[in-house]
């Protein structure tokens, strides 16, 4: 499987996982109210409920992070480039506060990288490397500060796994931003992918990015074997089926 660029780097980061951290909101209904929304994967029902809670308690890392989820959630609905990035940068926002509230959270520093993730498919190759070091330093913080965070292994494996598999062109634009091109490797990816997975095996999105670098790395059976793993799992995250998606295309270039 070849990269052609970095238009699938990070764009790839669709699925949100589900915080487990508890909000200290003087609001827990509104809370709870939203908390239903937000698992039916209804971002603008959600905010309805959120937003107000938020006003209340201004500085809860764990509120914050929800409605940057909720505004991540929204831009697939969205038609317009700039209104998806708006969405994105209301996200980056909420994010960035949950940090500034809480910086010793993990959960606030793997937002921002999702939320980085997110915006890259909207941008030029050289906004995606720029923006490709900020999703790695926030990952690295999320993992630092909780090393059972399987989401946070997840997306160091998708940094290594998307520079390893640059092409030239993109390649060229990447040392001119990072000044030399930082350790990569699909190898490193394969780790970081299987720490992930022994923290939560239950997560498909491993599975099939698991297997997808394996693809690039020429070993096809591996990647079979990882990507119909992850197929036959039952879709429980939001973006599964898009991930799923990914992972036939994969094996059809097999």
């Amino acid at each position: 499987m070849k990269t052609r660029s970095l238009s699938l780097f990070l764009g790839m980061l669709l699925s949100w996982p589900v915080f487990t951290a508890n909000s200290s909101a003087a609001s827990p209904d509104l809370i709870r109210q939203g908390d239903v929304y937000d698992q039916k994967f209804q971002p603008d029902e959600a905010l309805k409920y959120y937003l107000p809670a938020e006003k209340e308690t201004p500085s809860d890392a764990a509120l914050l992070i929800k409605i940057a989820r909720q505004y991540v959630f929204r831009m697939d609905s969205l038609s317009s480039k700039a209104e998806k990035l708006s969405s994105a940068n209301q996200a980056l926002g909420y994010a960035e506060r949950a940090i500034k509230a809480a910086p010793n959270n993990s959960d606030a520093h793997l937002s921002r990288a999702i939320v980085y993730g997110k915006m890259t498919p909207l941008l030029g190759n050289k906004e995606k490397i720029e923006i490709s070091k900020k999703i790695k330093e926030s990952a690295e913080k999320a993992a630092k500060l909780n090393p059972r965070d399987d989401y946070a292994w997840h997306l160091l494996g998708r940094w290594h796994q998307a520079l390893a598999g640059m092409g030239s062109l993109t390649r060229g634009i990447a040392e001119m931003v990072y000044g030399s091109l930082p350790a990569a490797s699909n190898e490193e990816a394969v780790k970081c992918f299987q720490k992930a997975l022994a923290i939560n095996p239950k997560r498909l999105i491993h599975h099939i990015e698991l297997g997808r670098t394996y693809a690039q790395m020429g070993k096809t059976a591996e990647a079979k074997a990882s990507i119909n793993q992850g197929l036959a799992m039952p879709n429980l995250e939001k973006d599964d089926p898009e991930t799923k998606r990914r992972g036939r295309t994969t094996l059809e270039s097999l």
